[in-house]
Order: structure tokens, then C-alpha cells, then sequence
């Protein structure tokens, strides 16, 4: 059974001399057990409204959603204690030291005070902990929230944009917790506009759109089933190599250096139509599409599944 699980949930959002906003339209979403899944969608395509409603914090009008097993948000409380979350901009007492902050979190749970030491420490902010939270940076407060959502030691972990406001180095640091925690056996669920981020952390991903998934499946198949179909060839005289192609009735074209063939699946043709004029690649290989291109290309269609 998938750790989340979500079947045609609706959430329509009525608002005063507005006509009403459909935030979800029948998504779909299912987790997996382990490893970090990403949950990408353009800003206002429903993200945010599906982790409420998981959480509890937005009650759906339609639709079955499950969390390690049971039913939500009729069963939350089975399953919050294995939960850990960040969800939009995190909030503190901002007069008290980030360690407080922690601690009063871990007594209200019962969480033993060692975990607050360990929480620190794996977002790397003891050297701050002492600090009054009112002088953290954005990113030194992102991490703060991350070390909340983890004091539970929890098996899922929910987040959203936990990379706000982070430098590079955080990012980096963010990145690598989020991947060891993947690795160790916690299901994360990670929402995040930062695409070559989640194409560096995540196993998996569904792409949202208007409420609706657009596509799901591990990471390498979304990119492979988006492949541009072309090849790069590295040559050291391209002038005569692109005549040559061209010739051959290949549609190529000169790119950064190297020439780029379109249509073409199989790069032996490639080199075997060079080698008839007594040209001979350096390198050739096929042309891989990023999350971000296969990502603006399925969110580019108003919003209707693929």
C-alpha cells in the first residue's frame, strides 16, 4: 500500500463578488514507500491546497485520501505522530532562541531533549541556536522550520519550498539531508519550484496543473518520455560536418560548438554518414531534456492531462 495515497479529491474555493476557484480538480497522487517524491506544479496549479488537505488543514469537497494507512483527515490522529511538516513560511516565537523554540515544541510532544540537540545539528544551526529567532535570516528560519518537522523522527515528512530563501551552500545542505533521509527509509514528499533541485533529490515526481496531474512516474521516465529525439556531435571541422548533413537531407544545425541533428534515434547513422566524407566525431550522444524543459512543456497546454 502507498504511504499517501489520493484519489479525485476537489477543492473549490468560494469567494465574495469572485466567481468560484477550483484549486483541485480530481487529483490523483500516490507516494510510494522511501525516497524523496516531488510535487511540481506553476504557482497556483493546487500544491499547497493538497498538503492542507493531507494535514488537515483544508478539508476536501470531494474525493479519498490515505496516509500510512488510514484515512484522512478523518484518522489524522493515528498517523500525525509519524508525520513531520513544513508547510508555507514556518512560524516561531520569534523573542526566543531557536533551541527554545525547539525544546518547547519537543515538550508539548513529549519528545525526549536529546532529539532537539540532533535536530540542530543535522540542519547545521547549533553554532545559532542560542540566537533570538527575531535575527535569523529567511534561510536560517527555513532550516529551523525543517529541524521542527523533524523532531519526530517522523517515517513521512511533508514539505513545502523547504529551499526558500537558502544560499547555494544552504541549498546544497538542504539538498543532501533531504536525499540521506530518502535513503535511510523516510518518505518525503517534496514540493519545490526549484527544478534542478527536485532533479537531483527526487526518485519521482507528479506534475500538477490547474488542479490536475499532468503526469507522475520516477524521474527518468518523465524525462525519457519527453526526449527531444535529437543528437549532439562533437566534430573538429563543423562547417564541412554540417554540409555533409545537410546534404544527407538531416535536419542539423550548428549549437555551442557542436551540431545538433533533429529526428535522428540512432547516432551510428550519424557517424556512418560523416565517415563516408572522412569526418569522424569526437564524441556523439543524445540530446537529454531537464526537468525544467519537460516541466514547461507539460504545464504548457492549459492544463489538460497528457
Amino acid at each position: 500500500m502507498p504511504v499517501i495515497e489520493a484519489t479525485g479529491v476537489r477543492k473549490t474555493y468560494r469567494r465574495r463578488g469572485k466567481p468560484p476557484k477550483a484549486a483541485l480538480d480530481g487529483l490523483d497522487l500516490v507516494v510510494e514507500e522511501g525516497g524523496v517524491h516531488g510535487f511540481l506544479g506553476p504557482n497556483g496549479s493546487g500544491k499547497t491546497t493538497m498538503l492542507r488537505c493531507l494535514l488537515g488543514l483544508a478539508r476536501p469537497d470531494d474525493g479519498f485520501m490515505q496516509m500510512l494507512g488510514r484515512p484522512v483527515p478523518d484518522e489524522l490522529p493515528a498517523v500525525i505522530g509519524n508525520t513531520g511538516a513544513l508547510l508555507e513560511s514556518p512560524a516561531f516565537f520569534p523573542p526566543f532562541t531557536g533551541r527554545l523554540n525547539l525544546q518547547l515544541l519537543a515538550q508539548a510532544s513529549e519528545i525526549p531533549a536529546a532529539q532537539v540537540e540532533a535536530v540542530l545539528d543535522l540542519v547545521q544551526l547549533s553554532d545559532a541556536a542560542d540566537e533570538r529567532v527575531k535575527g535569523y535570516s529567511l534561510g536560517m528560519r527555513q532550516r529551523l522550520g525543517i529541524a521542527a518537522a523533524l523532531l519526530k523522527q517522523p517515517s513521512v515528512l511533508i514539505l513545502d519550498e523547504p529551499s526558500n530563501g537558502l544560499d547555494p551552500a544552504g541549498m546544497r545542505e538542504v539538498r543532501l539531508l533531504l536525499r540521506a533521509l530518502g535513503d535511510s527509509g523516510v518518505t518525503i514528499l517534496l514540493s519545490s519550484h526549484l527544478l534542478g533541485e527536485v532533479q537531483q533529490i527526487c526518485d519521482t515526481v507528479t506534475i500538477v496543473n490547474h488542479g490536475r496531474v499532468v503526469v507522475a512516474g520516477a524521474v527518468s521516465d518523465v524525462l525519457q518520455s519527453r526526449s527531444s529525439g535529437a543528437i549532439a556531435v562533437g566534430v573538429s571541422d563543423s562547417r564541412n560536418a554540417l554540409a555533409a548533413l545537410t546534404e544527407a537531407g538531416y535536419n542539423a544545425q550548428l549549437t555551442d560548438g557542436h551540431i545538433t541533428v533533429e529526428g535522428v534515434a540512432d547516432g551510428a547513422v550519424i557517424v556512418k554518414t560523416l565517415a563516408a566524407h572522412q569526418i569522424y566525431p569526437s564524441w556523439i550522444m543524445p540530446v537529454q531534456v531537464d526537468l525544467e524543459q519537460a516541466f514547461l512543456e507539460l504545464t504548457d497546454d492549459g492544463g489538460r492531462p497528457l
